[in-house]
């Protein structure tokens, strides 16, 4: 038995299969043209027909059988807890085993430069506008991003340039190895988007969070090219005394590179880039919300750094097509539509209700939340909530789902934040289950609205079913 990845490989397991990335990787070993095999708790669609697709047998339920053929590799995801019957199975058999992220390195980046996308917020945003304005550019990155890429049609691939984006998550790295998984690449150039408390089941306050981050900057090298956000303080903590090449963005005067003047006109945003303090280009973003345009600032500043022409990187920027669930309009019924989101941060469904309103003025906006995260289930930010709705007409909170599993002291209230939000004079209405906001929106909804629904989950199938529950107009 070894946490190591032998020399000649010919087959792969993967337990824990069917998470984003976990799934990404099987299907890139399978492009790679080995024998691979995963299993996973809860093998159901999307990603379970993906893989069936790309010719990866996944079976239901954790089993040591499943590891009876002997893979030459097993490849153990951080859902997986050290009782798994198949890491035991690893373990007693003396099968070699490792990480995704030593998988990643191994498989996907090997001599390619990396770039990685790191922060608490616009990390998946962020790295698949890099990897797209890499690729209409015509460098041939390869990438792995933690989300459906609608460019690409996916949320991974391996090219034959030299850089390879990828999505650097702080999260833990697995049961044997608890260190972040950002810790484990070597970033040829890297972005720092944001630093708050999260992952409220494995980092205990945001000085833990902070020392994860501290890690990751200081195993740069002074030849790596860091693009930092330029208004968080724990950024500016984190970089005293670090020696990689630092250039900040952000809207602050004086930053390396600065979001100047920009308009809303639906459905573009056009905006001006300001570097050194000299005007760079004005680029138009098929999005909104200032915190994406801070996104698309970021990867403008590394496709510079790789000298990429500035009209390849406006046309580029100008057709991407964003990711699922960031922003994703669901659907357009009897002028009402809906918008599915990722958000469940604070500051994310802030910064999302405030980007989604200028795009759609002549309507209210109806902001469904369920607190579904480890974080969000949690009363950490309990009384932070109520202010991220503030540019919500309809706010529709749920309760959480999944709050059995959080310690009854610590347990997030949604008809706290209903009372929190009635307070501030907001229209509020806290609701048992998914089923009955449908109810009310069906009731409430009126051509021109626009729905906006958060979760990190899939929210019980909400969107389709709302669609399919409104009535039908002209405009559907």
């Amino acid at each position: 038995m070894a946490n190591q990845i032998p020399a000649d490989i010919r087959s792969v397991h993967l337990i824990a299969a069917c998470g984003t990335g976990m799934g990404a990787l099987a299907c890139l070993l399978k492009d790679l043209g080995l024998s691979v095999t995963g299993s996973d708790q809860n093998v159901y669609p999307p990603m379970s027909t993906y893989l069936e697709n790309k010719g990866v047998a996944v079976s239901e339920g954790f089993d040591a059988a499943n590891l009876a053929y002997m893979p030459d590799l097993v490849i153990i995801g951080n859902a997986v807890k050290k009782d798994n019957p198949e890491a035991l199975k690893t373990f007693r058999s003396g099968l070699d085993y490792c990480s995704m992220p030593q998988a990643v390195n191994h498989f996907l980046v090997g001599d390619r430069r990396a770039i990685l996308v790191a922060g608490t917020h616009g990390k998946t945003t962020t790295a698949a506008m890099l990897a797209w304005i890499l690729h209409y550019a015509g460098l041939s990155p390869s990438f792995m991003i933690g989300g459906f890429v609608n460019n690409f049609s996916g949320n991974f691939h391996m090219d034959g340039g030299q850089y390879v984006v990828l999505e650097a998550d702080e999260y833990d790295t697995a049961f044997f190895d608890k260190r972040p998984k950002f810790i484990h690449y070597n970033p040829h150039i890297a972005v720092l988007t944001s630093v708050e408390f999260d992952h409220a089941d494995i980092y205990k306050d945001i000085s833990h969070v902070k020392s994860a981050f501290d890690k990751f900057l200081a195993g740069m090298s002074p030849d790596c090219g860091l693009m930092a956000y330029d208004a968080d303080a724990n950024i500016d903590q984190l970089l005293a005394g670090k020696t990689m090449q630092v250039a900040r963005y952000g809207s602050r005067n004086g930053s390396d590179w600065r979001l100047a003047d920009f308009s809303v006109n639906p459905p573009w945003t056009y905006f001006d880039v300001m570097c050194a303090d000299r005007f760079f280009s004005r680029f138009k973003a098929p999005f909104g919300g200032v915190h994406n345009l801070h996104n698309a600032l970021s990867a403008i500043a590394v496709a510079c750094r790789l000298g990429i022409d500035r009209d390849a990187m406006a046309e580029g920027l100008e057709q991407f097509k964003g990711v699922k669930r960031r922003q994703e309009v669901r659907g357009i019924k009897n002028g009402i539509t809906v918008i599915d989101d990722f958000a469940h941060h604070p500051t994310a469904v802030r910064e999302t209700v405030r980007a989604v309103k200028p795009f759609y003025p002549g309507g209210r906006l109806i902001a469904v939340f369920e607190p579904r995260t480890n974080t969000s289930m949690r009363n950490i930010f309990q009384n932070i909530y109520p202010a991220a709705f503030d540019g919500a007409d309809i706010i529709c909170i749920r309760k959480p789902p999944l709050l059995s599993k959080i310690p009854v002291g610590e347990q997030f209230s949604s008809s706290q934040l209903v009372d929190d939000l009635k307070t501030r004079g907001r229209d509020a209405h806290y609701f048992e289950d998914t089923g009955r906001i449908i109810e009310f929106l069906i009731r409430t909804v009126q051509p021109g609205d626009v729905v906006l629904i958060m979760s990190n989950g899939g929210f019980d199938n909400i969107h389709k079913r709302l669609l399919e529950a409104l009535p039908a107009g002209k405009n559907s």
